[in-house]
């Protein structure tokens, strides 16, 4: 695939190797000039129905009662697609949230959460993610671990610590160190294409980013969405630094939130697909007025999300 694509008689229909396959004068670049597609709330295509309700805490004391488990998934699933599956598609930014089940008896057992648990524990997500990026060395992931819930103070030193001694170790070779300033060439010359972004002090780790910077509307509504976002990337986003421009809807945390949630026959994707068209036309818009970095939505694998995302980067050629 290249940024010509467009003007192919043939549609393109894989971005697996996309990122491989930009333009020289792209491959020297830093990372965070790129457009990159990302996904928000990555794992919540495997939510399990039979967990506890995590979030939002005025429901966790109902988590016995099956309807309002599933309920609550039925407005938490931001994702249809597997992460090997996404990865395929070309999304390259990954947001999984991090949390710890009570009682479990694994003291060191984490999961990915949106409003339920995951069924699969963050190992094992990570050894899926290894593998695909040591098929796929000259494509660069980045991978956002936040919000860690369940951390309690008597036990957040020793999770974190196995957590990131986990990641160290799996990864190895592969991690972009915080100091290399990276771009497409650069960690295609040191064989490393994995970052590794944590939101929570790692001073000691060269190979753990900070944080990196995500903004959302914070709404179910989509013009409100744009204007917030316009107002961020023309004035507040980071300069020399990844960051993230969300696309995802953000249910009400008060009473109007049962405006969606008891509609018997709608949830949350069917939202999600009647708005991302919209968003999807801002961007490309917007990109043309403010240069934007990492692209996250909900429902990566629909709407030519991705497509019009890696497009971007057509733009950043016109500028140099």
């Amino acid at each position: 695939m290249t940024l010509s694509a467009k003007k192919d008689k043939k549609k393109v229909t894989s971005y697996c190797d996309w990122m491989s396959q930009l333009p020289p004068e792209l491959h020297n670049i830093p990372l965070y000039d790129l457009a990159i597609p990302g996904s928000h709330d990555s794992m919540s295509y495997d939510l399990d129905i039979n967990s506890s309700i995590v979030e939002p805490d005025r429901l966790r004391r109902l988590s016995k009662i099956y309807c309002v488990r599933k309920i609550v998934r039925k407005w938490a699933i931001t994702q249809e697609e597997t992460i090997t599956r996404q990865l395929d598609a070309g999304v390259r930014y990954f947001d999984l949230r991090i949390a710890r089940k009570a009682h479990d008896h694994d003291p060191t057992r984490l999961y990915f959460y949106h409003g339920l648990y995951t069924r699969t524990d963050v190992e094992t997500l990570f050894e899926t993610i290894r593998d695909w990026a040591e098929r796929h060395p000259r494509e660069i992931l980045i991978l956002a671990l936040s919000h860690f819930k369940g951390f309690d103070k008597a036990t957040s030193a020793q999770l974190h610590g196995h957590l990131i001694g986990f990641l160290v170790t799996l990864f190895g070779a592969k991690l972009i160190h915080v100091r290399d300033a990276p771009t497409l060439r650069s960690c295609w010359d040191k064989g490393r294409n994995v970052i590794v972004s944590y939101d929570y002090p790692t001073n000691q780790h060269n190979e753990i980013w900070s944080k990196i910077p995500f903004f959302y509307g914070d709404t179910m509504n989509t013009t409100h969405i744009e204007s917030k976002l316009q107002h961020i990337l023309e004035k507040e986003r980071p300069v020399q630094y990844f960051f993230v421009c969300g696309l995802n809807l953000t249910l009400p945390e008060d009473a109007r939130t049962l405006r969606y949630i008891l509609r018997p026959c709608d949830n949350l994707a069917n939202v999600i697909r009647r708005g991302l068209p919209r968003l999807l036309r801002w961007v490309k818009l917007q990109a043309a007025e403010t240069p934007v970095n990492i692209v996250a939505s909900d429902l990566v694998t629909c709407d030519d999300f991705v497509q019009t995302v890696i497009e971007l980067n057509a733009l950043k050629l016109t500028r140099r």
